[in-house]
Order: C-alpha cells, then sequence, then structure tokens
C-alpha cells in the first residue's frame, strides 16, 4: 500500500513538474508584464507550488521508510543514501522550491505595497527553508556526501536574502521585480534540477550524484537572473534620465 501510494505522488509530482518547466520559459523569453506573461505565470506557479507539495509528501514518506518506497535502490545504495538524498535532501529542495514560488508570487502580487508582503506565513516559509538546510547539511556531513552540503548553501542564502528583503523599511519598483525574477526564476531551476539529478537516479543511477546534473541548470537558471537584473537597471537608469530631463 505504501508503494502504491508512494509512486501515485511519483506520478502528480512529474505531471505537475513538467507543466511547470515548460510554463517557466513563457514569462522568461516572452514579453514582460501583459496578459500571456501574467496568465502563464500564474500556471507557473500554481504547478510549482503543487510539486513542492507532492515533493514534501514524498521525502517525509522517505523518511519513514527508505526502502519501502525505493525498493529497486535496495542493494545499490544503503539506507543511509537513500534517506539522506531522498529523504532530507528532498525535504530541503521540497521546501525551497514552496518558498521561492510563494515569495516571488507576492513580490508581483502586492508590487509597491511591501507591508503585504510582510505576513506569517512568508516568514515562517524563510525559517522552516534556513532550517531545512541546516538539516540537509547536518546529515550531509554525517553520511559523507558533500552535494547534500553544497545544496543547503543555496536554502541558506535564500532565506536570509528573503528575510533582508521582508524588513526593509521601503522598496522601489526594480527592488521587487529583481526579487520576484530571482525567487521566480530560483523555483524553475529547482524543477530543473529535480529533473536531471533526482529523475537519473532511475534511469542512470550512477549519474545521480554527478555535479554536471545539479550545475547544468543552475548555471542556466544564475545567467538568466543576472540578464534581467541587468535589463531592469538598465531601464532604472533610462526612467531616472527621463524624469531628469522632463
Amino acid at each position: 500500500m505504501l508503494l502504491h501510494i508512494f509512486h501515485a505522488l511519483v506520478a502528480a509530482h512529474i505531471v505537475t513538474g513538467a507543466t511547470g518547466a515548460i510554463a517557466f520559459w513563457v514569462p522568461v523569453i516572452g514579453r514582460k508584464g501583459g496578459d500571456r506573461h501574467r496568465w502563464w505565470g500564474r500556471v507557473f506557479t500554481r504547478a510549482l507550488l503543487a510539486t513542492g507539495g507532492f515533493a514534501l509528501c514524498l521525502s517525509l514518506l522517505s523518511l519513514a521508510d527508505p526502502i519501502g518506497t525505493h525498493p529497486h535502490l535496495e542493494g545499490m545504495f544503503d539506507v543511509d543514501f537513500i534517506r539522506g538524498i531522498f529523504g532530507w535532501m528532498m525535504l530541503h529542495t521540497a521546501i525551497l522550491t514552496i518558498n521561492l514560488t510563494w515569495y516571488g508570487w507576492l513580490c508581483v502580487k502586492n508590487r509597491g505595497q511591501h507591508r503585504l508582503n510582510r505576513t506569517k506565513l512568508n516568514f515562517a516559509l524563510q525559517y522552516l527553508v534556513i532550517v531545512a538546510a541546516l538539516a540537509c547539511a547536518a546529515d550531509g556531513w554525517r553520511i559523507g556526501q558533500p552535494l547534500m552540503m553544497g545544496i543547503a548553501v543555496v536554502g541558506i542564502a535564500t532565506g536570509l536574502t528573503n528575510l533582508w528583503f521582508l524588513h526593509k523599511p521601503s522598496i522601489t519598483r526594480t527592488d521587487w521585480l529583481k526579487e520576484h525574477v530571482k525567487a521566480l526564476v530560483g523555483a524553475g531551476i529547482s524543477v530543473y534540477t529535480a529533473f536531471m539529478a533526482f529523475g537519473s537516479v532511475r534511469i542512470l543511477p550512477e549519474m545521480a550524484l554527478n555535479p554536471i546534473m545539479w550545475a547544468v541548470p543552475l548555471s542556466v537558471g544564475l545567467g538568466i537572473i543576472l540578464w534581467h537584473r541587468f535589463a531592469l537597471d538598465r531601464e532604472a537608469r533610462a526612467r531616472a534620465n527621463r524624469l531628469s530631463t522632463a
């Protein structure tokens, strides 16, 4: 029964994750701010929240019964490895995905009304991702998996930088747009990382912890974030020049 529930969650996780992975590119590549951008942005947000929720359930089941949920890996990896990668690391990744998606959505939904971003849920998600990252790193240290410690840095950095933004007394249009891009592109990175890294365990187990599986989506995502940040800075400077010469 447990395995059937687990497989059903995996199927749902794949469907919502694939939907989010496809929807991700329309707002990233297309014209910003229009109806199409907003519609696909909502599809992406809902898909990613569902994906993160399913991943959270999968991670908790993996923590409770590593072999029962991953019988195909018995004899290939030990219990500590399965619990670490599919339990603690997936738990961290799931919370990180939910965190980034919700935070990024609030940034664009509330725009300049910064006080509306300071909800109990938004603050709780920041502390939760930091705790999950520390737990992931600690277990990675215990079982000798540097990848778990490395990925935990992303969760800690996310929680701390998001808290810094939430505590800012006031923000500009460029500020909330940058946070919106950072968070939702970051959520997109987590989806592609999951497909390439976690998915490879089933297809090519020997590639599961290959740094390339983690580096490719991270590098692409960081490139997208930096490109949009530079574009937003240029737009802000151009807007300031127009106002100064008006």
